[in-house]
């Protein structure tokens, strides 16, 4: 791990310190480090989002991270050595089909690897959403990217019709069990559990499971973490539209059989769910994984930063988890995206920083401005620092000066939002539209091509110009991830 400064080691331990409390970050940075200091880049460190999709499922093999997320019309795969480049991250498509009854509304993919093959789980139907049924791959070789060939769908035997998603693989007592959401006495996405005669063979009955959950829409999403005597199995209930999604456990002791509902018990309550005053809304559809020297669990699912009900504006974010005396996983409360947090343990990392609007940043990167912006901190949870630059003046643009090999900006997207021109380096302009049919905060606007590592810059020049379908005209400036590997 790169050595860092006595500034970034007191930047980046304030910044975790106000995701984990709440505390506005912008106050909190002001008492760590003045201003107009620049803090050495902090390699041992990342931030949130990690991806733009929903429905990730993450697991570290061969080397590096190994993620998946909803894409719609195929299975996507970004893989990286460190967390804190999976942004920056290409995607190899792993997975698209030529079968009119599977090929659409691709979703909730997960990649187990069994005996020098790897079996990618999904669901996906014809166009028509309660035609949703499960579906397995099989790798050719033993590489969790692929290639992969069509291997079964996978119906037990009294649901062999039946909508159904969110496929889940419990391993138990030396057997697989097939978990997912589906029609059930409970709900019509509610939970179901059927034994399994191998990786990609249903071997008798799903058994319904009447989980708990706060609210009457769905159970989905169900994820395992064996320790301590017990399997602990995590669901995400409400509508993922609704700020309220949230997730809950019950708990299966080892020797048990799974198939017998009256063995599973109950957690009371939600154990990870919306935190309002960090701009964290809809939490869930989760999966864990395993530090690089395995000595850390994680959780990695997707949350919004707006409380209306949308299915958009989920992201893929990470976070450390813990565990009780009782031995029951501790998942937390949702981080504040784009808190700071340090990476797993036996991560590489990777030198990247961060750049304020406000001209702080955690590395060697600098924002200018020209023209009169806007500025302030109404923007608070939704923003980094919880302060953004603001402007619809044509002509006027912010530039920023940054070491690295690639820059992603992130902003407010919002109703009032207009188009800027971004170049880099005085190269050709490329139109971002900046708007929203919903306002969301800290939203990926641009990731800019790949660069040769050196001294950089990128000018966002304010058009004046908007979407028919916006109110204005603004251009939001707000933090700058900058890639240095």
């Amino acid at each position: 791990m790169r050595a860092r400064s006595f500034t970034a080691w007191v930047t980046a331990l304030f910044a975790l310190l106000a995701g984990l409390v709440g505390v506005p970050q912008a106050t909190a940075a002001a008492s760590a480090v003045d201003a107009g200091t620049a803090a050495q880049a902090a390699s041992g460190t990342f931030r949130n989002p990690l991806n733009t999709g929903p429905d990730p499922y993450m697991t570290y093999a061969n080397g590096a991270y190994r993620l998946t997320t909803t894409q719609g019309d195929s299975i996507k795969m970004w893989s990286s050595p460190s967390l804190s480049t999976l942004l920056d991250a290409e995607p190899v498509t792993v997975w698209k089909d030529t079968d009119a009854s599977r090929n659409q509304h691709i979703w909730a993919a997960e990649f187990y690897r069994f005996d020098s093959r790897w079996y990618m789980y999904y669901t996906a139907d014809d166009g028509t959403d309660d035609h949703h049924r499960l579906y397995v791959l099989e790798s050719d070789a033993d590489n969790p990217a692929g290639p992969y060939h069509f291997k079964a769908k996978l119906t037990p035997p009294n649901h062999t019709n039946d909508f159904a998603i969110d496929p889940g693989i419990l391993q138990h007592n030396g057997k697989l069990y097939l978990a997912y959401s589906g029609i059930n006495a409970y709900q019509h996405n509610g939970l179901n559990i059927a034994p399994m005669s191998n990786p990609y063979t249903v071997s008798g009955n799903a058994v319904a499971l009447n989980g708990a959950g706060g609210c009457s829409e769905v159970r989905e999403g169900p994820e395992f973490l064996n320790r301590n005597g017990r399997t602990w199995m995590t669901y995400s209930t409400c509508d993922t539209g609704k700020p309220d999604y949230q997730v809950w456990m019950m708990s299966l002791a080892d020797g048990a059989d799974p198939l017998v509902p009256g063995n599973w018990t109950q957690h009371s309550g939600a154990v990870f769910s919306r935190q309002d005053a960090r701009g964290v809304y809809g939490p869930g559809h989760h999966a864990f994984f395993r530090s690089p020297d395995g000595t850390q669990d994680w959780i990695i699912y997707h949350a919004k930063t707006t409380s209306d009900f949308t299915y958009t504006n989920r992201t893929t974010r990470a976070q450390k988890i813990g565990w009780n005396a009782d031995g029951s996983p501790d998942l937390g409360t949702p981080l504040a995206l784009g808190a700071t947090q340090d990476l797993p343990s036996g991560d590489p990392g990777s030198g990247n920083y961060w750049i304020n609007d406000d001209g702080r940043s955690s590395g060697g990167g600098t924002v200018t401005y020209s023209g009169t912006w806007n500025s302030g901190t109404g923007c608070a949870a939704q923003c980094f620092w919880s302060d953004d630059h603001w402007s619809d003046r044509a002509g006027n643009t912010a530039t920023f000066t940054f070491t690295g090999t690639r820059i992603a900006l992130l902003s407010v997207k919002d109703t009032g939002n207009g188009i800027a021109a971004v170049s880099i380096d005085g190269g050709a302009e490329q139109r971002v539209d900046f708007y929203g049919a919903l306002r969301t905060g800290e939203t990926l606007q641009y990731l800019s091509p790949r660069l040769s590592d050196g001294a950089h810059t990128l000018k966002v020049r304010v058009t004046g110009e908007r979407d028919s379908s916006s109110g204005a005209a603004f251009v939001s400036v707000d933090r700058a991830e900058v890639y240095t590997d």
